[in-house]
């Protein structure tokens, strides 16, 4: 079935008011349709869709001048970097996943970096250190994105990086005003990590973090933009740079060296897939969580959701349990593969499912559910996705982890190390026990969709655990309730908290199910009844971008949700 067929039918079946019932959220009376913040953006040659204006349009920039997908999506992500430091910078990690129109391959990046070679479990232990610690120097793993830049560049890239980065470094001299989310966002950073050396002098200039429509400049950052495009990536890791973050670490007693930056690189993975009703949805397999997502649309699958409705308290009690066994295996198998044996083709596959989607009670809510025997979460972040004229899609996601993560902003170089490293265990039997070299546990994962061979989809949705639950709810909200690609972000989301976690808490209580704002009281009440704990309807819900290709117009699909600042644009 061609992807324009597909489409038709979607249109017929909202306007027709057959995929949502007029009882559910985000229904609109008046079109009758799912309730869309606006129409999807559709263009003939290329598409980028960013969670901020100015990003998505330098991005176009440089897919006009004659750059490749990959060359917009670092030039866009560098531009986040700058104008949302709340969610990303060169001091975090960073994943993708790239279609590669001329080889018709799909290839998956790890760009995460690794734990100090210092940070072992004995060192916790010998400082009687019981939880890594959210801020400050301890919690600094290797910054994974800028070679991670490189490593794309290296291999899809046709501008210099010179070029690339060149609109962000212009306006991080010259100046650009901050948005309303992003304002937000900087005030609740500077009161957990502003005490920081570095942080006031980079990020409050004039005494306090900048205001909505407030003009900032980070001409730090522009300089340390401008050595890596001159000098390359080794500038970062072997460099001036390098030694400048080597001098501010051991000066703040953090375990992060000259040494571990120098002996960082990427690697190149395959992304894993699983077919939800005809559609193969692709992740990247651990150390990340993206498996998750295709372990629920699994156990999700031979359950009739469309006919449960959107909305109903039948459908989100299916997709909380859902969820929740997922999480189980997330905190147990989860980890680094270079130091583990996850069994990653058991935990998503068909038959695996099957036997865990028995654990599911349809009346009763669980309050502890274990891990399957598969033999041999605060967390902000950016997610973009750029398309070419050649056919090429990057599915990208770029994180410094808690917001601006660690608050170690080194010397006068713009930026904040990120503290992903919080995310390993304590625990000596624990598959992600934290060990020095070893990446820890993951939540940022880009995703794709491939339908009978060919690139359908390049879509991510942001925000720590929130994640696999968001892209799975964007792929039932596709093809079990048949909204188009506008309409699967903007529908309103349910966030479940509290499963055990690879850090090595425990579900106990059956965690805390929090739904947005639109879904009916008479849906809360029958969750309650069914046992199942409500929280307040302002937690994390995280930020959607996605792509859509339709082989048979010639045309992208572009998508930004009302979330966040963003915005889909193509030409």
């Amino acid at each position: 079935m061609k992807q324009t067929k597909w489409i038709a039918g979607i249109a017929m079946a909202v306007f027709g008011a057959a995929a949502v019932s007029a009882t559910d959220p985000g229904y609109d009376r008046v079109s009758g349709r799912a309730h869309a913040s606006r129409s999807e953006v559709i263009a003939p040659h290329a598409m980028a869709a960013t969670s901020h204006p100015l990003a998505t349009q330098i991005a176009l920039d440089i897919l006009k001048a004659g750059g490749s997908a990959v060359d917009a999506a670092i030039a866009a992500n560098a531009a986040l970097g700058l104008m949302e430091p709340t969610g990303n910078g060169i001091g975090g990690d960073l994943f993708a996943i790239v279609w590669d129109a001329e080889k018709q391959e799909l290839v998956g990046l790890n760009g995460s970096g690794r734990a100090p070679k210092a940070m072992t479990l004995e060192y916790f232990q010998e400082n009687g250190i019981d939880v890594i610690p959210p801020f400050g120097p301890l919690p600094v793993s290797v910054p994974g994105a800028v070679d991670g830049w490189f490593q794309l560049h290296g291999r899809y890239g046709r501008l210099g990086m010179g070029e690339i980065l060149a609109p962000t470094i212009a306006y991080a001299r010259e100046g650009f005003p901050v948005s309303e989310v992003i304002a937000m966002y900087l005030q609740s950073n500077k009161k957990r990590i502003g005490q920081y050396p570095g942080f006031a002098e980079t990020y409050m200039p004039g005494g306090d973090v900048p205001r909505k429509g407030e003009m900032f400049r980070n001409p730090r950052l522009a300089n340390t933009l401008e050595a890596i495009a001159e000098k390359g990536r080794d500038e970062f890791y072997k460099g001036d740079i390098a030694r400048r973050i080597d001098a501010y670490m051991a000066e703040q007693g953090g375990l992060l060296n000259y040494d571990d930056l120098a002996a960082h690189e990427s690697e190149w993975v395959t992304p894993v897939s699983t077919n939800y009703r005809g559609w193969d949805v692709f992740e990247l397999p651990p150390n990340g969580q993206g498996i998750a997502a295709l372990q629920i649309l699994n156990v999700l699958e031979s359950f009739d959701i469309a006919a449960m409705g959107f909305g109903s308290a039948e459908y989100i009690h299916t997709f909380v349990e859902a969820k929740k066994l997922a999480f189980e295996d997330r905190a147990k198998y989860y980890a680094d593969m270079d130091y583990v044996a996850v069994p990653v083709e058991t935990l998503i596959s068909k038959d695996y499912s099957d036997d865990r989607r028995k654990l599911i009670d349809p009346k009763k809510a669980s309050q502890q559910t274990p891990a399957g025997d598969a033999k041999l979460e605060d967390g902000d972040t950016i997610y973009l996705t750029v398309a070419d004229a050649d056919g090429n899609m990057v599915s990208l996601i770029q994180s410094n982890y808690r917001g601006m993560g660690s608050g170690m902003t080194p010397g006068d170089l713009g930026f904040v190390l990120q503290d992903r490293a919080e995310l390993f265990a304590l625990d000596a039997s624990h598959a992600n026990v934290v060990a020095g070299g070893k990446r820890p546990f993951h939540t940022i994962i880009p995703a794709f969709v491939m339908k009978d061979g060919e690139p359908l989809i390049s879509f991510g949705l942001m925000g720590g655990a929130m994640q696999p639950q968001g892209h799975a709810q964007i792929i039932v909200n596709m093809i079990d309730f048949e909204m188009n690609l506008q309409e699967a972000g903007d529908a309103a989301r349910i966030n479940h908290v509290g499963s055990s976690s690879p850090t090595g808490t425990t579900m106990t209580d059956g965690g805390v199910v929090h739904l947005e704002s639109t879904f009916s009281e008479e849906t809360r009440e029958a969750l309650e009844a069914m046992g199942h704990t409500l929280g307040d309807s302002n937690g994390s819900f995280g930020g959607y971008q996605a792509i859509m290709w339709d082989e048979e117009q010639g045309v992208y699909y572009g998508a930004s949700e009302v979330r966040k600042d963003g915005q889909a644009a193509g030409y």
